[in-house]
């Protein structure tokens, strides 16, 4: 039996270890028959390691969303290891440490235009970047916390995956007619290397799995990976500009 992405070719952004989302996103995808690539910024010492234990160490190739020249040139990196994208995973987010906290009023603009570019428009540019490769259409899946409120701590990062949330939908009208899908996957809160600089995490966390009524494991990032992988498969073919709640339906409930 052929698994859900057979055939497929997939990048694979945001890897930092084998704790990250994007890391369980490449495994799951690898079970069911896809070819990956994962990119990496800085430490790609860590990325590769990442990739080797994988069920087929990836090849990695550097990409940091602010860097113009690696965006010109990234289609044709990528297309060195693959001949054509079906799907893409971005997970990319970054906030400097003053974003992040309760001092949104104080927050310098330095700081807030880093963490746009970096976790907001970057998808458009990644999508711009490797569009050339997906031409017979495909899925792009980023990945979200739910921006329709306000959380402790998150500062500027939630206005952010606001942003992206946003972003995802304008790119979902735009890419519709070449038969691009673009969705988003809003996670609960997950322990990756990312979430480490995140101040009130425990307290989220904690209320998460009092909370959500399937119960929520903030270590295991495998229900969330699923969730990706179904949505780059090819049994999502009329979903677009949505976002999939992947957190055991927490959001679902109320005060």
């Amino acid at each position: 039996m052929s698994g859900l992405l057979e055939g497929k070719h997939l990048l694979v952004t945001g890897v930092i270890n084998h704790a990250s989302i994007a890391f369980a996103v490449a495994k799951h995808a690898q079970e069911q028959g896809a070819q990956v690539v994962l990119t990496g910024h800085g430490r790609l010492h860590m990325v590769e390691l990442a990739s080797s234990r994988l069920p087929f160490p990836a090849p990695v190739i550097e990409l940091d969303v602010t860097n113009a020249s690696q965006l010109a040139t990234l289609a044709e990196r990528v297309q060195a290891h693959v001949p054509r994208l079906d799907g893409v995973l971005h997970s990319i987010a970054f906030a400097p440490s003053a974003v992040l906290g309760n001092e949104f009023l104080r927050t310098p603009w330095s700081d807030v235009s880093t963490t746009l570019q970096v976790s907001t428009y970057s998808m458009q540019a990644l999508v711009a970047a490797v569009l050339p490769l997906m031409r017979e259409g495909g899925a792009i899946v980023g990945l979200d916390f739910d921006a329709s409120v306000t959380w402790p701590g998150y500062g500027w990062m939630g206005v952010a995956k606001a942003g992206l949330e946003a972003t995802a939908r304008y790119l979902a009208r735009d890419l519709g007619a070449r038969g691009v899908r673009v969705n988003l996957v809003s996670s609960g809160p997950l322990r990756t290397a990312a979430s480490h600089g995140e101040p009130c995490f425990a307290d989220i966390a904690a209320t998460w799995r009092e909370r959500a009524p399937l119960g929520w494991n903030s270590t295991s990032a495998d229900g969330v990976a699923r969730t990706c992988v179904a949505l780059l498969s090819d049994w999502f073919p009329v979903t677009s500009g949505e976002i999939v709640h992947a957190d055991g339906g927490f959001h679902t409930i109320g005060i």
